[in-house]
């Protein structure tokens, strides 16, 4: 669990980089104050997203699916808009955050099961947490 960040204190270890795709300022805020003490870049768009997960090295990455209102509900993709182009990319990149742990904690399940199985198809390992169980599953892994 300290890969995630997720200790009952930060004096035992160092930061944890994480980085989060998500839209949602009270999601980046539940992000900001549970991951307090680490490293946490936010990214609301793709080519943002893509930008940092190029320069940038990460132990945890968080996506989300839906990153605009009019996604949200939507019954149409939208692969270069979303976080399935994230997905993508790290898939067609398979030297980039080799290492990171990576999750989806969408609430758009089919977007969030099209992303996970992009990425695995590349050998990567993701997996599908629902924003809701997010804080349950890290309280899980420590």
């Amino acid at each position: 669990m300290h890969k995630l960040g997720v200790t009952t204190g930060h004096g035992d270890r160092h930061p944890t980089n994480i980085f989060l795709l998500e839209d949602d300022e009270r999601r980046c805020q539940w992000f900001a104050k549970r991951f307090k003490g680490d490293r946490l870049d936010i990214a609301c768009e793709v080519s943002d997203a893509k930008e940092l997960l190029k320069t940038r090295t990460y132990d945890s990455i968080f996506l989300d699916h839906d990153l605009m209102p009019e996604h949200y509900g939507s019954t149409t993709t939208d692969d270069e808009r979303t976080g399935y182009a994230v997905a993508s990319f790290l898939a067609s990149n398979p030297d980039l955050q080799r290492s990171a742990t990576i999750m989806v904690h969408s609430f758009n399940s089919e977007g969030a099961m099209r992303m996970v199985e992009e990425l695995r198809r590349s050998g990567r390992n993701a997996e599908y947490v629902p924003f809701h169980f997010l804080e349950n599953r890290l309280r899980a892994k420590s």
